[in-house]
């Protein structure tokens, strides 16, 4: 098999007048399909199939995929904006193609030549969608203690296992499945390898969950039980390599869940901001009394500070440097901050908060996967130290 080009070489920008025009495009759609329709699909847990349609004709599933694959090769930068601005309104539905992006980056990055151009351009039109499979019923923030195993049998790896918590797995028919071909490997980590999996004989849907929030994208099992795949759907085509390619996937991974913060952030402080010049009480809009205006300082401050820290880590993402510390505190602070900041619009709301009326209750309900999805906050903060010192060594 031929092997790829670095696809940290590929430095991606874009000029201001498309970005502002992409996103103007971006705010058009929220404002005409997708904001009448998010308490309907919120509410009754309904998976939004015409705005995925939307979504793969703006390209929004090949928005990181490479231009010479059909992708729109947007800079991680440009991609983190769109996903704060549709985050502010309806977080949920940005997981969609994210996950996807995961997978696609995953081949982009660390695949076969051979590899990306049978698959990336099919992942780039949505025509194929799917996410990243990883975590499993005993396996979460330690990837190494998967139990899920491929064993070569001639032209073909057999797989066996349970994943769980995947995002798009009744919806998606590709995955990026991490699993181990050399279970007996030490350290562990050097015998875990990443398939491209699609949905075939033996790989099946188990369980969907139902969740608090992050509603309409389908959290599901994936089962399989003598699991047959070609061996060319081996990423890269080299067993062994497939911790250090899923763990370099998150990266990309954790700028899209602190995007995701920042939205929720922003959006929380929007509705507050709103609420508070609307409501009056002892004869003047609630924003013009001190206590209110303290919860709108913090908010406001909080929401900035996520912002600037999440596309801090883009901008080092888009310049092919090593970002996992930028990325963990992005994700780390910016998850905090949309957690914190729908708190605090729940308490200007006051008890009209708890009404499903009223949007503020799904950005709450919502707003506390982000501090745990993509590796825990209280594992970004180990790998935030562990850099920082490593960095500053005396």
């Amino acid at each position: 098999m031929a092997t790829a080009a670095k696809f940290e070489d590929q430095i991606r920008t874009i000029d201001p007048d498309e970005e502002r025009a992409f996103m103007d495009a971006i705010d058009r759609w929220l404002e005409r399909e997708v904001i009448p329709v998010i308490q309907h699909h919120d509410h009754g847990d309904i998976w939004p199939e015409k705005l995925v349609e939307q979504m793969a004709e703006m390209g929004l599933f090949g928005a990181t995929i490479g231009q010479e694959y059909g992708g729109l090769g947007l800079p991680a930068t440009t991609y983190a904006k769109i996903v704060m601005r549709i985050s502010s309104y309806w977080m949920a539905i940005t997981g969609i193609f994210n996950s996807h992006l995961i997978m696609a980056a995953a081949v982009e990055r660390f695949g076969t030549l051979e590899q990306k151009a049978k698959w990336l351009p099919k992942f780039a039109t949505g025509e194929i969608r799917g996410g990243l499979a990883l975590t499993e019923p005993n396996a979460g923030t330690d990837l190494q203690a998967i139990r899920s195993v491929a064993v070569r049998d001639g032209d073909d790896y057999v797989i066996n296992g349970t994943k769980t918590w995947i995002s798009n797995a009744l919806n998606g028919s590709c995955f990026a499945m991490l699993v181990k071909t050399d279970p007996k490997a030490e350290p562990r980590y050097k015998g875990m390898s990443l398939f491209i999996a699609d949905k075939r004989d033996g790989l099946t849907t188990g369980k969907k969950f139902d969740k608090l929030g992050y509603k309409s994208i389908d959290s599901a099992e994936l089962i399989m039980e003598d699991y047959r795949i070609p061996a060319d759907q081996l990423i890269g085509g080299v067993e062994g390599q497939g911790f250090f390619q899923a763990t370099g996937g998150l990266e990309l991974g954790r700028i899209n869940v602190a995007a995701r913060g920042v939205g929720l952030a922003e959006g929380s402080l929007r509705l507050a901001t709103e609420y508070a010049q609307q409501r009056e009480t002892m004869g003047k809009p609630i924003a013009q009394h001190q206590a209110i205006q303290l919860k709108l300082g913090e908010m406001v401050t909080r929401a900035r500070a996520a912002r600037l820290l999440t596309l801090d880590a883009a901008q080092a993402y888009d310049r092919g440097e090593r970002c996992d510390k930028e990325a963990g505190m992005a994700k780390y602070f910016a998850s905090e901050a949309a957690v914190d900041n729908s708190q605090e619009a729940m308490r200007v709301y006051g008890g009209y908060s708890y009404s499903k009326e009223y949007d503020i209750e799904r950005y709450y309900r919502d707003s506390m996967l982000m501090c745990i999805g993509e590796g825990t906050n209280e594992m970004q903060r180990i790998i935030i130290a562990k850099q920082h010192v490593k960095e500053n060594q005396i």
